[in-house]
């Protein structure tokens, strides 16, 4: 499937944050996940410890990570939120490691400014809010302080609630409202539209046909120049599309980053990224892109 042609792609969006300046690529540039929790929805515990996290994250650059991004707090449906204490314990050692030892842009994936200006401080160049920097007040003033990349996801309800029947009328047009409406709220207080980054957020107060919908829509969110992050990774949906648990949904996974690519995403934030590297370059060899001259 081509893009919707009434939403023409802009050829160069660019993503600024620190000294780097990163237009949009042949492929997808790809958000490797280091979730240092215990609860996480598909690998809570796994990497819970900070030698484990760290050992992940290393792996995942040599993988083919762009980013890694770095979360101490669950956020699949149902889950409990941590103490401000608690996250910080949990992320700030493994990003301080993480930034020392790799040479690619660190993500904290939180709502609490306190954690984000920690995590800035400790090595971080991006601060990844599931709430559009709408949860915690001081985080706007927080971004706005700093030169970090800023993504501004899009949710309904908060993590406890967003799962019990979500409903929209016009399910992609509602969240491309509220994302250009952020964009402007922050441009106002001083972060400038090259340092933001738009997730529609699949899964975030979504049902399973919400979301195909989002990813069907995705070049409407880029009508304004604005590059897009898809983060589906083994996710419920998945589920549903395929039929199969959690620990089988790699390859749904890769199936939908590939149509994530052809439909214009400039980022993807997954668990598997050798797997999607492969597929993706795999795809655009053959359709004539990198590596497509064997």
């Amino acid at each position: 499937m081509s893009p919707d042609p009434a939403f023409p792609l802009e050829s160069n969006p660019v993503w600024a944050f620190g000294p780097r300046r990163w237009a949009k690529g042949p492929l997808p540039r790809i958000f490797g996940i280091v979730n240092v929790t215990p609860d996480s929805f598909s690998d809570g515990g796994a990497y819970f410890g900070p030698d484990d996290a760290v050992r992940r994250g290393r792996q995942l650059v040599d993988e083919g990570a762009d980013i890694l991004d770095v979360g101490g707090e669950s956020t699949r449906p149902g889950s409990e939120s941590v103490t401000v204490e608690e996250e910080l314990r949990r992320v700030v050692p493994v990003i301080e490691r993480l930034s020392a030892e790799t040479s690619v842009p660190i993500s904290v994936d939180t709502t609490k400014a306190a954690v984000a200006r920690a995590a800035l401080a400790a090595g971080a160049s991006i601060v990844n809010d599931i709430s559009g920097l709408t949860f915690d007040p001081e985080m706007v003033p927080l971004c706005a302080a700093s030169d970090c990349g800023v993504v501004v996801m899009h949710i309904q309800g908060t993590p406890q609630t967003m799962q019990i029947d979500p409903r929209y009328d016009d399910v992609v047009g509602e969240i491309d409202g509220f994302l250009q409406g952020q964009v402007s709220l922050l441009g106002r207080a001083g972060i400038a539209e090259e340092r933001v980054l738009l997730d529609p957020g699949i899964g975030f107060g979504k049902t399973p046909r919400h979301n195909v919908e989002i990813l069907r829509g995705l070049n409407a969110f880029r009508r304004r120049g604005r590059p897009v992050l898809i983060g589906h990774s083994r996710k419920r949906f998945l589920g549903r599309i395929v039929g199969h648990p959690l620990d089988e949904r790699e390859a749904a996974t890769v199936g939908v980053s590939i149509a994530a690519a052809q439909l214009g995403a400039d980022y993807l934030r997954v668990h598997d990224v050798r797997q999607t590297r492969d597929a993706l370059l795999a795809w655009s060899a053959v359709l004539g892109g990198p590596a497509g001259d064997l």
